[in-house]
C-alpha cells in the first residue's frame, strides 16, 4: 500500500483529543477524514481543532465510506456492538479498552478480524511508553536472563474526591442499553472497574515481560469509596458498589511468580504505573508517572551492581513528531497509533496489542472477578463453557 491510510474517529472526547487525535494527525502515514460524536457542538469544535473535514453524528455514516481504510472507537460506551460493525463492514479497528467484557467475545472479534484480513489494536496505551518499549528489547535480548518475579501497579488519586464523577457525560438519557452498574450491593456484585480500565494496560506489560502465560490466579476487589456522584449531571451522591481497588497474585506456566494491583483511589499522579521485572541475570523498574518534569524513567540492576541506574531512552522510541512538553497521553499514544499503521502498511502477520493479546489480558481479568467471587484460586484457562458474567454479578 503506497497511498496514507484515511482514518475515521468515533469519540471527540478529553482522551480522543489529548491522544487519539494527536496521534492520528501527526503521523505521516495517514489523514483523518471523519470524526463522529453524538455532541455536535463538541464534535464539530474538536474537527475545526484538528483540521478534519468532515463530522457526523451517526458512525453509520462512516461505516458506509468505501474509502475509509481504518475506524478508531474512543467512546464512553460500551465498545462491543461497534467494535463488529467496523469489522463487519471491512475495515482495520483500534478501540479503546475493554474491547468486550468477556474475553469470549474478544476472541470472536478477533477470529471475525482474521477471517476478513483486517488489522486490530486495542488500547493498552502503556505499552507503547518510550520507556517499556525499550524495557521489552532489553529483555528479549537477555538482560534479566530467565523471569522470576514481575510486580505490576497502576495507581493514582483520580477518583479519591467521590465529588469527582466516575462519568463525565453530555446527555442526559442513558445510551440504549446501557446497563446501570454498580447496583448489585453483594460482595459478589461488585462491578468490575479498577482491573478492567487501570490493570489491563500492566497486565499486558507484565505477559510481555515474563514470557508465559500465567496458570493460576487468586484475587479480590474492593470498593474504598462507596458513595460518589455517578456522573456530572448528578447533584448527589449515592451508592456505588464498584471496584476501585484491587490485588491479584498468580504463578506462570513458566514458573515466574506474579503481582499485580490497581487503584484510582490512591494517592499518586497519573498515569500511576510502575512495571518490576526481576530474573536470574538482572532487573529492570519502569515508572511512568508524571512528576518532577518526567513522565517516564527506566532504571535497571545486575547482580554485580545492585544499585539501579536510570538509563537514558533512546531516541527511536519515540513516536513521529513528539515534543519534549508532550503530556504523556500524547507521547505514550503517538507510538500506539504510528505503530498500528506501519502494521497496516506493512501488512504480513506482525499485529502486536492486537484482539488476540486483549483476550488474553480480560481472561485474567474475569479469572480474578471470578476469584473474588468465589473466594478461591482460579485456574487458566478458563474453561470455554464457564457460566458466570464478567462482571460479577451473578
Amino acid at each position: 500500500m503506497t497511498d496514507r491510510l484515511r482514518v475515521g474517529v468515533i469519540g471527540a472526547g478529553r482522551w480522543s483529543a489529548s491522544a487519539h487525535l494527536p496521534g492520528f494527525t501527526r503521523s505521516p502515514l495517514c489523514d483523518v477524514v471523519m470524526l463522529c460524536d453524538l455532541d455536535r457542538e463538541l464534535g464539530e469544535a474538536r474537527a475545526r481543532q484538528f483540521g478534519i473535514p468532515e463530522f457526523v453524528t451517526d458512525y453509520e455514516k462512516m461505516l458506509a465510506r468505501a474509502d475509509i481504510d481504518v475506524i478508531d472507537i474512543v467512546t464512553r460506551a460500551d465498545h462491543q456492538q461497534m467494535v463488529f460493525d467496523v469489522l463487519e463492514a471491512g475495515k482495520h479497528c483500534l478501540v479503546e479498552k475493554p474491547v468486550c467484557h468477556d474475553y469470549r467475545d474478544v476472541w470472536r472479534a478477533q477470529r471475525l478480524a482474521e477471517s476478513k484480513g483486517l488489522k486490530t489494536k486495542v488500547g493498552l496505551t502503556f505499552r507503547y511508553a518510550p520507556a517499556v518499549q525499550y524495557m521489552f528489547e532489553l529483555q528479549r535480548e537477555g538482560f534479566i536472563g530467565q523471569p522470576f518475579v514481575f510486580n505490576g501497579y497502576e495507581q493514582n488519586s483520580q477518583w479519591l474526591n467521590p465529588d469527582n464523577p466516575m462519568d463525565k457525560r453530555i446527555h442526559k438519557t442513558k445510551p440504549v442499553g446501557e446497563a446501570e452498574w454498580g447496583t448489585d450491593l453483594s460482595r459478589a456484585g461488585i462491578h468490575v472497574s479498577s482491573l478492567e480500565g487501570y490493570g489491563a494496560p500492566t497486565i499486558d506489560i507484565g505477559l510481555e515481560l515474563v514470557g508465559s502465560e500465567l496458570a493460576q490466579v487468586v484475587g479480590i476487589l474492593a470498593n474504598m469509596v462507596p458513595y460518589r456522584r455517578r456522573t456530572n449531571l448528578d447533584a448527589t451522591r449515592e451508592r456505588i458498589n464498584i471496584d476501585d481497588a484491587d490485588m491479584f497474585i498468580g504463578e506462570c506456566a513458566n514458573g515466574a511468580l506474579y503481582s499485580m494491583q490497581s487503584s484510582y483511589v490512591t494517592v499518586g499522579n497519573y498515569p500511576g504505573i510502575e512495571a518490576r521485572i526481576y530474573g536470574a541475570e538482572g532487573a529492570l523498574i519502569a515508572r511512568l508517572v508524571d512528576e518532577f518534569g518526567q513522565i517516564q524513567t527506566l532504571r535497571a540492576a545486575k547482580p554485580d551492581a545492585v544499585e539501579f541506574v536510570q538509563l537514558e531512552i533512546p531516541q527511536r522510541f519515540f513516536p513521529p513528531g513528539y515534543r519534549p512538553d508532550d503530556p504523556w497521553s500524547t507521547a505514550f499514544y503517538g507510538n500506539l497509533v504510528h505503530n498500528f499503521l506501519e502494521e497496516i502498511v506493512a501488512g504480513g502477520e506482525t499485529n502486536q496489542g492486537n484482539f488476540a493479546q486483549s483476550a488474553r489480558v480480560q481472561e485474567i481479568i474475569n479469572a480474578v472477578a471470578l476469584s473474588h467471587r468465589e473466594r478461591r484460586w482460579v485456574d487458566l484457562p478458563l474453561p470455554e463453557d464457564l457460566p458466570y458474567s464478567p462482571r460479577t454479578e451473578s
